[in-house]
């Protein structure tokens, strides 16, 4: 999970989690955990990791799964890059 500190840090920004980022892990809980993270911030999550990452996500590649937990969206992108 080599990318885990990064995609703390974006959920943190997109989030406004302030300090609450810091005790993000792997399996922290997004969906249904955290009360920011509804709809449209999947969206803007989304769009902060193709932009940091430089990947292209399609629609049919999102699912409730990959928002899961931390650890969900560390394997999603490094998935994605490694394509």
């Amino acid at each position: 999970m080599q990318h885990l500190e990064d995609i703390k840090t974006i959920l943190g920004d997109v989030l406004a989690l302030g300090e609450r980022k810091d005790a993000l892990t792997a399996e922290s809980g997004l969906l249904g955990s955290i009360p920011e993270f509804d709809s449209m911030a999947v969206i803007n999550v989304l769009t902060a990791l193709e932009d940091h990452f430089g990947i292209t996500v399609d629609d049919d590649e999102i699912s409730a799964a990959t928002f899961e937990t931390v650890g969900s969206v560390v394997q999603f992108v490094e998935e994605k890059l490694a394509a």
